[in-house]
């Protein structure tokens, strides 16, 4: 599992793009957000820089933790 630092998420619709954003790329990919910890954790096959490219592009800092 992947875990990655998200700054600027505060609420659900936030957790909804960010999973979107990702199970676009691969819907299989299992995606927890923990808004408190700001970070994301992602099961996927999809490389590292392709889960934070997509996060990205929904408007978030995002790095790998």
């Amino acid at each position: 599992m992947q875990v990655f630092k998200v700054q600027g998420m505060s609420c659900g619709h936030c957790v909804r793009a960010i999973t979107q954003a990702v199970q676009a790329l691969d819907k299989a990919a299992e995606v927890q957000v923990d808004l408190a910890a700001g970070e994301v954790r992602v099961a996927s096959r999809l490389a590292e820089e392709q889960v934070v490219a997509a996060i990205r592009e929904e408007g978030y800092q995002v790095e790998a933790a």
